[in-house]
């Protein structure tokens, strides 16, 4: 836990908070499903929720920008050990949040949740090995290395599915190279059974595209601070995201976009719309400085405390699901409110809203306080 003293740009910031909102939103659906842009894609094909994780991964490097300057002026023993300090640390985190609460309730007896069941990898699992292998590359590599690193992870992982998956069907859920992997290496008791099958889409093989999304907003924060808040920042800033755009729409025709799968093509749309959206938010933010009613206050708690509003909105309604009001939980009785006032997915919306507007109001507080929870 700091005080924060490092001046930042409020327009990163901003982006931090409305990438946490928005994830929040379509993480905490009520129960009665949500509006399609809300819901991932089936499988090949992109819809705004893909958006978000992606945009905390660029996020995460936007941070790097600030702090790897502060690396280059420390040994070389305190680097790799605070890289790989954090790193273990946001995974154990990840790791404790798919146990979470540790423990189930049956025939009244209180049992401890068996690890043999517990997910190995997850969202913040490869945030925490994105971080790692991230910031290795740009602390040790020139910047030319740096991104033929980048086009390799890119165009090795595309020949890694051709050569090592299905010689039909070698995108598919079941039958990837990367599905292989992890059922050889973690088995299926460890892997995601949200799809019905064990299938993780934060699995092994998939992390290595996903380090791009980190290298790429490292270079963009790294970029914008150097050349300021200025139109050539934004132009360079657009012009770059919209030929990401560009190769990926061309390569989707033979490496399909895809967000479970990670797909070389996902990668170049999410950090060409994420630096589309940079762009526009320095414009905005830092030029023109339009804050209709004070809308960038909104997002700013939250951008500054962004790992830890997402652990809390990741165990609020857990903890909330033990605390029963008759026959039904808070969670339960939240939801049904709703669901008077609106019924069906504007009331799940409405419910999936009024859990992130408990999750800012713990970043306001801790902003208001001047704590800034680092890990």
């Amino acid at each position: 836990m700091t005080t924060e003293a490092s001046p930042r740009f409020i327009s990163l910031d901003v982006f931090r908070g409305m990438t946490i909102c928005f994830m929040i939103i379509v993480n905490t659906p009520g129960s009665n499903g949500a509006f399609w842009p809300l819901n991932h894609a089936a499988w090949n094909g992109f819809t705004p929720t893909d958006l978000v994780f992606p945009s905390f991964l660029f996020a995460v490097g936007n941070a790097m920008s600030f702090t790897m300057k502060k690396y280059q002026q420390i040994g070389n023993g305190a680097v790799l050990s605070k890289i790989f300090r954090r790193t273990l640390l946001i995974f154990l985190l990840g790791y404790l949040l798919y146990w979470f609460p540790f423990f189930d309730i049956h025939n009244g007896h209180w049992d401890i949740r068996p690890i043999a069941g517990t997910r190995i990898l997850g969202v913040l699992q490869r945030i925490a090995l994105c971080y790692c292998f991230g910031s290795l590359i740009v602390h040790y590599f020139s910047r030319n290395v740096v991104f033929l690193l980048s086009a390799f992870f890119l165009l090795g992982y595309w020949i890694i599915l051709l050569i090592f998956g299905d010689t039909v069907h070698p995108f598919g859920m079941l039958t990837n190279a990367g599905t292989y992997l992890d059922k050889a290496i973690m088995g299926d008791s460890h892997m995601y059974h949200g799809e019905g099958v064990a299938f993780d889409p934060e699995g092994i093989l998939s992390t290595l595209p996903a380090i791009v999304n980190v290298i790429v907003g490292y270079f963009a924060g790294k970029f914008i601070q150097e050349k300021g808040k200025s139109f050539e920042t934004i132009a360079k800033l657009l012009l770059v995201g919209c030929l990401f755009i560009f190769i990926s729409i061309c390569w989707d025709a033979i490496f399909p976009i895809n967000k479970k799968l990670w797909t070389s093509s996902f990668v170049m749309i999410t950090t060409g719309i994420d630096l589309v959206i940079i762009s526009v938010l320095i414009y905005v933010v830092e030029i023109r400085k339009w804050n209709f009613l004070g809308w960038t206050s909104f997002f700013l708690p939250v951008g500054k405390n962004p790992l830890f509003v997402y652990l809390v909105s990741e165990t609020i309604l857990t903890i909330l699901a033990w605390v029963k009001l008759g026959s039904k939980s808070v969670p339960e009785w939240v939801d049904s409110f709703w669901q008077f006032v609106a019924h069906g997915k504007v009331g799940s919306l409405l419910f999936a809203i009024s859990v992130m507007l408990t999750c800012w109001l713990v970043g306001y507080i801790l902003d208001k306080r001047k704590i800034y929870i680092r890990v």
